[in-house]
């Protein structure tokens, strides 16, 4: 069968595309940019599709020669720059579906989400229905599929809830009732996948078919099983947070590029996110599996220390920050300058270049702070904070020996300093902290 399918650069798309494909299906895949899709997925046939200008209908016709079923899985969870509910979830898919109509593609499948309805406030969930309903008033059989809370290994969310798992202390928005029903990726995708290749399926057109888990779950019990799964034997401790610290919280966090909180998700979350899960087993033939069974054995050890080292490695990124900023201030002023100085000179600075030496080297010492801060992915400042260690170690060894038999131990302290920066560096360059 040959498929037209979008989004494929994007979690859902490229699990349903790499399934489709080993099923033996005839893929065309419609992306921003073909040359880094194909870099991942060399073999898949790759069409450019801007969906910033794939708003008329005549700009699809030629993508749908011979197309037998389209699969729109395109959806982003926030706005950015170039990147509008508006454009992306209605305008862009609504003219997709009017060609395929015209076309005479014979299935069309709009992965869209559990929420867009007519109860739908948020407008992530309204820019969804808004497509949904422009194709279920058209000509061509239709499934609506409306995805719950989606967990996948390599997925955002299933990283940032199993970091929330992990914690010592768990923040819950609330008491933590709100309602999910999250379903596994490879539930979703075997769903796809059968209502590509059965179309016998007792699905009338238009049906929306929600994808979830076998029960509702409250989030903390969503959260609970989820630490289980992982394999983390100590009981969960929760940490109930009021409604307005919450919201005040999503605020902030929807300046933050990348989060996955801000007050609209904040008040998906608070709607609930649940389902009749009949027709999710009508399509599969069998229940879709439970929380206990999202993560193989095999992968659980590895998948529990990328949860944990979700938080402590910022955690020990902001102990670094704090060591080099306070260390600043510290020299700034707050110590003693005259003691500084005495210091300069038992380690041979001349008169005349002490402030210069002490001030200089608050100045670097803030400007590391503030980079370990705001600077991800970049070696160098782990390499100049070990330099700049080093150096201060070298010439203190030097200078000033006495210090490394101190009672306080100032320079033998700073060994886990470098241990803990070398650490950042190491697991930074592995995408652990992503």
């Amino acid at each position: 069968m040959k498929i037209l399918i979008t989004g494929v650069t994007g979690f859902l798309g490229g699990h349903i595309a790499d399934r489709l494909a080993g099923d033996g299906h005839r893929l065309t895949c419609a992306v921003r940019n073909p040359d880094s899709a194909r870099e991942r997925r060399p073999t898949f046939d790759f069409v450019a599709t801007d969906f910033n200008r794939a708003t008329e209908p005549e700009r699809w016709l030629p993508l749908l020669a011979g197309i037998d079923v389209v699969i729109n899985a395109v959806g982003i969870l926030r706005e950015a720059p170039g990147q509008s509910f508006d454009v992306l979830h209605t305008r862009a898919p609504s003219a997709l579906f009017s060609a395929c109509a015209i076309a005479g593609v014979r299935h069309v499948i709009q992965i869209s989400a559990l929420g867009a309805d007519e109860d739908a406030q948020s407008r992530y969930h309204l820019s969804k229905r808004a497509a949904d309903e422009h194709l279920r008033s058209l000509p061509l059989r239709s499934t609506i599929v409306q995805p719950s809370l989606v967990f996948g290994i390599d997925g955002a969310s299933a990283r940032m809830f199993g970091t929330m798992a992990s914690l010592p202390l768990i923040p819950l928005p609330g008491r933590g009732d709100q309602c999910v029903q999250p379903v596994h990726v490879d539930d979703l995708v075997d769903a796809i996948a059968r209502l590509v290749a059965t179309p016998d399926l007792r699905i009338e057109s238009g049906t929306r078919v929600p994808v979830v888990g076998p029960r509702p779950l409250t989030l903390r019990a969503f959260l609970g099983a989820l630490r289980t799964v992982l394999g983390i034997r100590r009981t969960p401790r929760f940490l109930p947070l009021p409604d307005g610290l919450t919201t005040l919280g999503a605020k902030l966090a929807g300046h933050l590029p990348g989060a996955f909180l801000d007050t609209e998700t904040l008040q998906m979350l608070r709607r609930g996110n649940i389902a009749d899960p009949g027709a999710m087993r009508e399509v599969l033939g069998h229940d879709p599996r439970p929380v206990a069974d999202f993560v193989p054995p095999a992968l659980v050890e590895p998948l529990r220390l990328r949860a944990q080292l979700g938080w402590l490695l910022p955690v020990l990124r902001l102990s670094i920050a704090f060591v080099w900023i306070l260390t600043a201030i510290v020299s700034f002023g707050l110590y003693p300058v005259e003691a500084s100085h005495a210091l300069l000179a038992e380690a041979g600075v001349p008169a005349a270049l002490r402030p210069a030496a002490l001030y200089g080297a608050a100045v670097l010492d803030l400007a590391l702070g503030a980079l370990t801060l705001c600077s991800y992915r970049r070696a160098w400042v782990w390499q100049a904070q070990v330099a700049l260690i080093v150096g201060y170690m070298l010439i203190i060894t030097v200078k000033l020996p006495e210090f490394w038999l101190h009672p306080y131990g100032p320079i033998s302290k700073n060994l886990p300093m470098l241990a803990a920066i070398w650490l950042l560096y190491e697991l930074e360059s592995r995408n652990w902290n992503t």
